[in-house]
């Protein structure tokens, strides 16, 4: 899910729209409000939970502590902080850091290094492919968190056709055609030998199911059929299903998205532990969940961020993702972004991931 609150506070010589919902959060003060900015602010900076003496001091107001233990106490009542319990200091949460994103932060503009830099790498005489994979290196290295993209897609490529010759050895050769005419041929490894009959009726039912659909959704269907339990299918959907998932079920997302600097996430105390990291790891390594992501991205306009559990997946919930869609021709191909832990500092990452956006399309445009 995505924003919450009014449109963040910008400067003026920045633009970007940021996709969001309705507010249903209780209005706070505007004391309560600027403490909740200077909280999260210090607690991106240091990664600390931040006292309330700490809190006066940045603040720059002359208050009693009762008063901002009060202030304090109101914020963390609406879920918007929380004190950790080896510590007497808050630390944001989910719900905190989506109202600092949706109405409380200003955007940094970015440097003329790192614009220059951004604009050298992209403006280099080359292919999409090696453009795309510049984007997520620029991301990942300014950033020093770990820079995404999704490869363009150029246009729909539907499902035409799949057939099964059957082969010695309880193999078969499966054809698969898009709608583009490209035609893709695996041989795979079957339970015992088919006729020619049973592969015939197999093709029937795949082709009379997903004739003309999109080759992702066919993917998707296909990959949760396989885990699901088969007790309902008859003979002929078990058989279909499970070699067409041999071809095109596997690879669902690894050839899709281009991710770079992974490894920067170890640099961040509460994304370090080992377990926590392997598991995020194999998250980038099989691609699926956070390509499922960027799908949503896609079909919506400007900078989306998605904030610890707003992802929807477990493995991606001490993380952010902040994306912003690419076109070639006004035509939005793709997506890019960066995902980082959620104390990632909005106010700086949200302007690099949309000039990388912006400056990547006219990159493409010029090819």
């Amino acid at each position: 899910m995505l924003s919450t609150g009014h449109a963040p506070h910008r400067t003026t010589s920045e633009r970007f729209l940021i996709t969001q919902r309705p507010s249903t959060d209780r209005q706070l003060s505007e004391r309560a409000q600027h403490f909740l900015k200077v909280l999260i602010e210090r607690y991106i900076r240091e990664g600390q939970p931040v006292g309330s003496r700490t809190l006066a001091k940045d603040a720059g107001m002359e208050l009693s502590p009762a008063t901002i233990r009060n202030v304090m106490s109101d914020l963390e009542e609406m879920g918007l902080v929380v004190s950790p319990h080896t510590s007497a200091g808050r630390v944001p949460t989910v719900s905190g850091y989506r109202l600092f994103v949706d109405s409380l932060m200003t955007l940094k503009p970015l440097n003329n290094h790192e614009f220059g830099a951004i604009r050298e790498q992209l403006n280099l005489p080359t292919d999409a492919a090696h453009l795309v994979a510049a984007a997520s290196r620029l991301l990942s290295g300014i950033t020093r968190m770990a820079g995404v993209v999704m490869l363009p897609r150029h246009e729909r490529i539907a499902y035409r056709q799949i057939e099964f010759m059957s082969l010695s050895n309880a193999r078969v050769l499966t054809i698969l055609i898009t709608s583009e005419g490209e035609v893709h041929n695996r041989i795979i490894q079957v339970q015992r030998a088919y006729t020619g009959a049973e592969l015939e009726q197999a093709a029937n039912y795949l082709n009379q199911r997903f004739g003309g659909e999109d080759m992702r959704e066919v993917r998707r269907v296909l990959v949760e059929e396989i885990k699901a339990a088969r007790e309902g299918m008859d003979q002929i959907m078990r058989r279909a299903i499970e070699m067409a998932g041999q071809l095109v079920g596997g690879d669902e997302g690894r050839d899709d998205l281009l991710v770079a600097g992974q490894t920067n996430l170890m640099d961040f105390g509460e994304l370090s532990n080992l377990e926590r990291l392997k598991q995020l790891f194999e998250a980038f390594t099989t691609k699926t969940e956070i390509l499922h992501l960027l799908d949503q991205s896609i079909r919506a306009d400007g900078v989306q961020i998605f904030i610890g559990d707003e992802s929807g997946y477990e493995l991606l919930g001490d993380c952010s993702l902040v994306t912003a869609p690419y076109s070639e021709d006004d035509r939005v191909i793709g997506v890019l972004g960066v995902i980082g832990p959620t104390r990632m500092d909005y106010e700086r990452v949200i302007p690099i991931v949309d000039v990388t956006a912006k400056l990547l399309s006219a990159a493409l445009k010029r090819l």
